[in-house]
């Protein structure tokens, strides 16, 4: 701005000098200074002036956009480690001050309001169109990737590949509306399933049911396939826990071999099987990997056989620099491709020969579906998906 001020003042200066020289040849002297230089120079310094203003404008705002996005992440990050805890301090804080009808009219609302969750929840478009979604999306950046187009009239059972350590590719590309997932699916509701536990927290279940997450258990699932009309479809993270403990940049394996309560809940309720592969998941979060039979796995085992999840020691990077450790994930792209429905026969009984059967075309198509798509993003051809 002092350069355009400065550059501005040259033109008054020279506007001047100008005048003078016409009134001095008009009464026949001879002219002070070339009029035409003196304009264009001013004129340059002007352009040069506004060139560099509009420069630092620009990296500002790239800056500021920076950030953002940074801060959209991380708010996310915390809400997923420490919303719920924190909010369940805080009413039982309430519950003991002035404040306590507080504290009682939400705990009662939320006896009323328990089972919402396992019916799909409260979604709301509005929550899911937010612009801090958009700022999530851009920072690793997110893509969706369709290939093929979904039947209204039919639902689904999506599996999410691989776990990663929170599975940010599956929260943004179908609890939010950042990679326009309704655009691309159009007819189609999307519901991310993950641990119950999470809607027994207080504001927690609220936030993510807003988004259009439930609970990844079997009346859930049973209540969305079989009562909630056609065009639904269940994001499952097959992989679970198990699958995080390996989560770690380079490695491209799924934990799947024994995974089929999936299938057969499909089976059950005829709901076509879409396997996706989310290339960049496991490379924003680096972890510590404890060895099987280290004390470190041990621990790690008995909390997912408890309580449903698997505690990582991991980091991301700093909130102001990559260069430090902190829980901002890295900015790495992140595309995941949703690939061919596998086309399920309804059996209310599925035998286990049935199970297997279709457990083994998913494989399959998983498998492919990575081969295809690969070397778009950054792998070899060499690259093997490890399916354990």
């Amino acid at each position: 701005m002092k350069t355009l001020i400065a550059a501005y003042s040259g033109v008054l200066r020279g506007e001047r000098q100008a005048e003078a020289d016409r009134s001095q040849r008009s009464h026949g002297g001879p002219a002070l200074s070339r009029e035409g230089s003196g304009r264009w120079g001013t004129g340059s310094s002007i352009l040069s002036a506004l060139q560099d203003l509009f420069s630092v404008t620009w990296l500002n705002r790239s800056k500021v956009e920076k950030q953002l996005q940074v801060i959209s992440v991380l708010q996310w990050v915390l809400s997923f480690l420490v919303l719920g805890v924190a909010c369940s301090a805080i009413l039982m804080y309430i519950f003991c001050t002035d404040c306590w009808l507080i504290a009682v009219l939400y705990f009662t609302w939320l006896v009323f309001d328990w089972n919402t969750p396992k019916k799909g929840g409260r979604r709301s478009q509005w929550v899911r169109n937010w612009a801090v979604w958009r700022y999530f999306r851009d920072y690793f950046p997110i893509q969706l990737v369709k290939t093929h187009n979904l039947l209204t009239t039919r639902n689904y059972i999506f599996g999410y590949h691989p776990h990663g350590i929170m599975g940010l590719g599956a929260f943004c590309n179908f609890s939010t509306e950042a990679t326009e997932v309704s655009k691309k699916f159009p007819g189609i509701r999307p519901y991310l399933a993950t641990l119950a536990g999470n809607f027994r927290l207080p504001v927690l279940r609220e936030y993510l049911m807003s988004g259009g997450i439930c609970p990844v258990n079997r009346d859930t699932i049973d209540y969305l396939l079989s009562k909630n009309g056609s065009g639904n479809a269940i994001i499952i993270v097959v992989g679970g826990a198990a699958e995080s403990l390996s989560s770690m940049p380079g490695k491209n394996a799924v934990t799947l071999r024994n995974r089929k309560g999936f299938v057969k809940l499909a089976l059950r309720h005829g709901a076509d099987l879409v396997p996706m592969y989310s290339f960049g998941e496991n490379e924003v979060y680096k972890q510590v990997i404890f060895e099987e039979g280290s004390w470190g796995r041990w621990v790690q085992k008995k909390f997912q056989k408890y309580i449903g999840f698997a505690p990582c020691i991991f980091h991301g990077r700093g909130l102001f620099s990559s260069d430090t450790w902190g829980l901002v994930p890295y900015s790495k792209p992140i595309t995941t491709v949703v690939g061919e429905p596998i086309t399920i026969p309804k059996l209310e009984h599925p035998t286990q020969q049935d199970i297997d059967l279709y457990h083994t075309m998913y494989m399959e198509a998983l498998v492919k579906l990575f081969d295809k798509h690969k070397t778009k993003f950054g792998l070899l051809e060499t690259e093997v998906l490890e399916v354990n």
